[in-house]
């Protein structure tokens, strides 16, 4: 069967960067190492190990360093707390998690 792509619209609404910068999820008492694969202002996706892995609509917080490409200016950690939205395996040994962002604050500028 044949599809009309330009009839199939984009669900987000805000421009994505994709951007794989360190990232570390914060449960419990654990600090979960993970990486962005993109994000928006709205938004994030990054993968974690399989045994990290969120439930959908879970609440989480997690800490994003944004290199200078993406603030124009010096890098900066950023503290957020979002809601787990989707999940999917994408390899073996990896989760792929999509959260909104319901909140953040930037925590401190850095030099790269």
């Amino acid at each position: 069967m044949d599809y009309d792509l330009s009839a199939l619209q984009e669900r987000r609404g805000r421009e994505r960067f994709m951007l794989r910068a360190a990232m570390t999820v914060l449960s419990d008492d654990r600090e979960i190492p993970a990486f962005t694969q993109n994000m928006s202002n709205l938004g994030v996706y990054f993968c974690v190990g399989n045994s990290d892995s969120a439930r959908i609509g879970q609440d989480i917080e997690f800490v994003i360093d944004l290199p200078p490409e993406i603030t124009f200016s010096t890098g900066c950690r950023i503290r957020c707390r979002g809601r787990v939205v989707r999940t999917e395996k994408t390899s073996w040994d990896e989760t792929g998690v999509a959260a909104e962002i319901v909140d953040y604050s930037i925590i401190r500028s850095f030099e790269c």
